[in-house]
């Protein structure tokens, strides 16, 4: 009788702790394929591509959590990725659709966008993936986050196909909507991060319907819907600034009554003595 040597299994990771990688090289080739869309002039089929990369950025940390397949390398191909998707390609196709006519100006505001992307990713990096913020603060993110901002700045672009051409294609508004950009990705400012945002029981079946109405007027309306998303997206920065800072003096208060009954515990246990 012949006994076969038994094969050992192939050592590496499972395909599972794979899927989290592979959605961020496809938001890489989506961003890509922006940026060649955009180079082609063909300006609804870039945006399409862009928002596909949103969409496998936000699934790959979300399923890599849910896997426990992060790593050190997923943490930078997903920075990588994030550059060029949403750093270089909104870039890339707000230039070639107008801002190229501004000459030296219009190419140098389509940099400064990507240098800030660039510095706003590194600034993440150096911190290995943790927040600056402290942990009162867990719903928040420190600055524009890089996606919303590429969405941002072709919020002109998403006009002119809803409204037609016109003042939102010229160059000087579009310059001003990168350099406001450009400053909120690296800015201070608190802006509302929904990773962490919980429903509360009683409006899961009317937030099932909100989003059930709004995957209907993406089909029939998708550019205004877009438009109306990224308006009220914008119109909740204020609104975050001022609860951030109702949190952080309720933390301060909390802290320092803390402190004080800790002074005031010591100085009963002197005079006890």
């Amino acid at each position: 009788m012949i006994f076969r040597k038994r094969r050992d299994r192939p050592k590496g990771p499972s395909f599972n702790m794979l899927i989290p990688n592979i959605l961020t090289t496809l938001a890489l080739c989506a961003g890509m394929t922006a940026i060649r869309f955009g180079i082609q002039g063909k300006w609804e089929a870039a945006v399409v591509a862009l928002m596909a990369a949103g969409i496998f950025d936000a699934l790959d940390g979300r399923i890599a959590r849910l896997l426990r397949g992060t790593s050190r390398f997923g943490a930078e191909l997903d920075s990588l990725s994030d550059f060029v998707s949403f750093g270089v390609a909104p870039s890339v196709m707000v230039y070639f659709w107008t801002m190229h006519s501004a000459g030296g100006l219009g190419w140098a505001l389509t940099l400064l966008f990507s240098v800030c992307c660039a510095l706003r990713l590194a600034r993440f990096n150096i911190k290995s993936g943790e927040s600056d913020l402290p942990p009162w603060a867990f719903n928040y993110f420190t600055g524009l986050p890089t996606p919303a901002g590429a969405a941002i700045v072709i919020l002109p672009m998403l006009m002119s196909f809803e409204f037609g051409p016109g003042i939102v294609d010229h160059p000087a508004l579009n310059g001003a909507v990168i350099v406001v950009t450009a400053f909120l990705e690296v800015s201070r400012i608190p802006t509302y991060s929904f990773k962490n945002f919980r429903v509360p029981q009683k409006f899961v079946l009317p937030t099932l319907l909100v989003v059930g109405l709004l995957a209907a007027f993406l089909v029939s309306a998708p550019w205004a819907t877009c438009i109306a998303v990224l308006l009220a997206y914008i119109a909740s920065i204020p609104f975050a600034v001022r609860s951030f800072g109702r949190l952080k003096k309720a933390a301060a208060e909390i802290q320092a009554q803390g402190l004080h009954g800790g002074k005031s515990g010591s100085r009963g246990a002197d005079a006890a003595e």
